[in-house]
């Protein structure tokens, strides 16, 4: 796809929000864009703040937000998320109205902003200048309907449930999901300030189009579903990671010896255990992992970051006997460069969270998944995994006896080979799709043009 000079000067403004689950999809379109001729340019919060030295063909901006000394842990996300919002926009508007203004200068027009749909003071900056903007969305469509639903059973007084039996059951007209599987939990009154935040989160207002890491094959029916709400045009370019070149993305240094020990591992032997860069469990449910993972016998890389546990080191948390007993097939690390470990032959599934970009590197590689959800998305991808693309099994629970099952199924057993074969046909529809006449080969076409024919600033 070839661009002009003129195309190669406009500049692409992104806005991601400090999360690893965000900040990583957000670079990689950056990487994508960039490739395409368009100069990019990274307004960050101070906070997580990426690392400009890896992306140098970037321009960054850190916005001041205000943060330091707030508790930014798990548990008080939303306020987080609120203080970015009010302390950010005063900041980026000053860096904005600085680009506009230098635009003749620079030869660089803007031509819009892009920003994580968490990150709504972008949106309200771009308004206000008169700039295009665009919404990207880091999670799966089927993700962003659950809210939709979610609200409508709200609206008919269906939830909440009167008891906690009824949350097996299967939500009507919205196959696969149950009850459980809902964004937020089904059995409890919803605090307004959470309500009022999604249907924030949900409102794309006056974005000139959506960005989706995610692919047609995969969210076909949500896509379609949600585009009757938001009839703007639809950008389905994922996976991002697949599209673009290794960047360093990782907020937390990874542990590449791994990739070492798994040299010596025999092909599809290893189990990989990670939950994630954010969600927290407690003590016991850590220790029935350790012994679900012990008893499997299975060879094992475990990612067992510090803060997994919320206040105490997670790795010095793990039962004692269990180095002794696991140090011939075994190895525990605070961090990994996953996408590398989930390419080695040597890793033959991943028990894993369930988060977006988590999964998206396990089914690009054809590794089949033992779903594991903690919050959020990872609940409503749990369930397609299992019932929808049928590329992973259903932990119900994450006792040490149900870990140790499955991972003997999925490792050891017909029924893991046949869901691994389910995987590798996965992987070979990925690529087709980022290939040239795929989905997201064609729909990565269509938002360069969409993007060079805004008309930038007015």
């Amino acid at each position: 796809m070839e661009t002009s000079g003129v195309e190669k000067r406009r500049g692409v403004v992104l806005v991601p929000c400090p999360f690893q689950g965000h900040i990583t999809p957000m670079l990689q379109l950056g990487w994508i864009l960039h490739s395409k001729g368009f100069s990019i340019h990274i307004a960050h919060t101070k906070f997580n703040s990426p690392n400009p030295s890896n992306l140098p063909h970037f321009t960054f901006l850190p916005l001041s937000d205000y943060l330091d000394g707030c508790d930014t842990s798990f548990h008080n996300l939303l306020n987080v998320m609120s203080v970015i919002n009010t302390n950010c926009e005063a900041p980026f508007q000053e860096y904005m109205m600085k680009m506009v203004g230098e635009e003749e200068v620079c030869g660089q027009p803007v031509a819009c902003i892009i920003y994580d749909s968490i990150m709504q003071f972008a949106e309200a900056v771009a308004n206000r200048l008169k700039l295009p903007s665009i919404v990207l969305r880091t999670t799966t469509a089927a993700y962003m309907h659950s809210h939709n639903v979610m609200f409508q059973l709200l609206a008919e007084n269906l939830v909440p449930l009167p008891a906690e039996s009824q949350l097996e059951a299967a939500i009507p007209q919205v196959y696969p999901l149950r009850f459980k599987d809902l964004p937020l939990p089904a059995t409890i009154e919803i605090p307004q300030p959470v309500l009022d935040f999604l249907h924030s989160y949900m409102d794309i207002r006056s974005s000139s189009a959506v960005i989706w890491n995610t692919m047609d094959q995969l969210d076909h029916w949500a896509l379609q579903q949600l585009q009757q709400d938001w009839p703007v045009p639809f950008f389905s370019i994922g996976p991002f990671h697949k599209m673009a070149p290794a960047i360093p993305t990782s907020l937390l240094e990874e542990e590449s010896g791994c990739l070492s020990w798994l040299d010596k591992q025999a092909p599809n032997s290893v189990i990989y255990v990670s939950l994630g860069s954010l969600a927290i469990i407690d003590e016991k449910k850590l220790i029935e992992m350790a012994r679900g993972i012990a008893k499997s016998e299975q060879p094992f890389l475990w990612a067992v970051r510090p803060s997994l546990l919320n206040g105490s080191d997670a790795i010095k948390s793990l039962p004692e006997d269990f180095m002794k007993i696991t140090q011939e097939r075994g190895m525990v690390v605070q961090w990994t460069p996953q996408k590398k470990v989930l390419a080695h032959p040597a890793v033959g599934g991943f028990l894993t969270h369930c988060g977006w970009n988590s999964t998206l590197e396990s089914m690009c590689e054809g590794v089949p998944l033992i779903c594991m959800p903690c919050f959020s998305d990872q609940l409503v991808n749990a369930r397609y995994l299992t019932y929808v693309w049928r590329v992973g099994m259903e932990l119900e629970n994450a006792g040490e006896r149900s870990i140790q099952e499955a991972i003997r199924t999925l490792m050891v057993s017909e029924e893991g080979d046949a869901i691994r074969q389910r995987a590798l046909h996965m992987k070979r529809e990925i690529e087709r799709s980022i290939n040239e006449g795929g989905s997201s080969y064609d729909s990565l076409y269509r938002l360069v043009e969409f993007i060079t024919s805004l008309p930038g600033t007015k």
